[in-house]
């Protein structure tokens, strides 16, 4: 439970923290708040422990290697917030396969995220975007209600720009995307009997 490392706060996800910019941002607004950031490629987790050590935060630990092997062995709706932003993008079609939003990874993050958990993704690339809304929506939990298409075409207020969302290198501009975790379904009357 990563609540025990951070002595009972409340825990934010960053995955694929890229060069650490927005993680470690969040982290100096929100000293009450533990994060965690997984990112597997080594110069970004360099570049991160840099600035924890120019800064002197005490709220970050890091992952440095694939986010699906934390996820596995974190307990069950131990995380409140989960950013998923300008993920690898996996741009030609025999590659998107590699994408991370897909419906076995969305089980298993839904079933770190306490109810009410947002799970903010966001990337420039438009089948992507497109590929992540439907993999979420068909997930079932986790809920999406945008008022405007504003809401997923303005970075949100409390958001960091990255060195990479500064590059665009997309073909899109950024679509943001905050999901909320709903609570576990209850299994039906059938499957406890079965």
């Amino acid at each position: 439970d990563p609540a025990q490392i951070f002595n009972g706060a409340p825990v934010t996800l960053e995955i694929g923290f890229g060069g650490g910019e927005h993680l470690a941002a969040q982290a100096a607004r929100q000293p009450e708040t533990g994060f965690v950031g997984a990112e597997p490629f080594l110069e970004g987790v360099a570049k991160l422990i840099t600035a924890i050590d120019e800064t002197g935060l005490k709220n970050i630990r890091l992952w440095p290697e694939d986010v699906r092997d934390l996820i596995a062995r974190l307990a069950p709706q131990s995380l409140n917030a989960v950013y998923i932003l300008f993920p690898d993008p996996w741009p030609k079609r025999r590659q998107q396969k590699r994408r991370l939003i897909q419906a076995d990874f969305l089980a298993a993050l839904h079933r770190v995220c306490r109810p009410g958990a947002r799970v903010r993704f966001a990337t420039d690339v438009m089948s992507y975007a497109d590929e992540a809304l439907v993999a979420f929506l068909q997930n079932g939990g986790f809920a999406f209600s945008p008022e405007r298409a504003d809401d997923w075409r303005k970075a949100p207020g409390d958001h960091i720009t990255t060195r990479y969302q500064e590059k665009r290198l997309g073909d899109c501009a950024p679509v943001w995307f905050d999901f909320t975790a709903t609570a576990p379904s209850c299994p039906s009357q059938n499957a406890r009997k079965a």
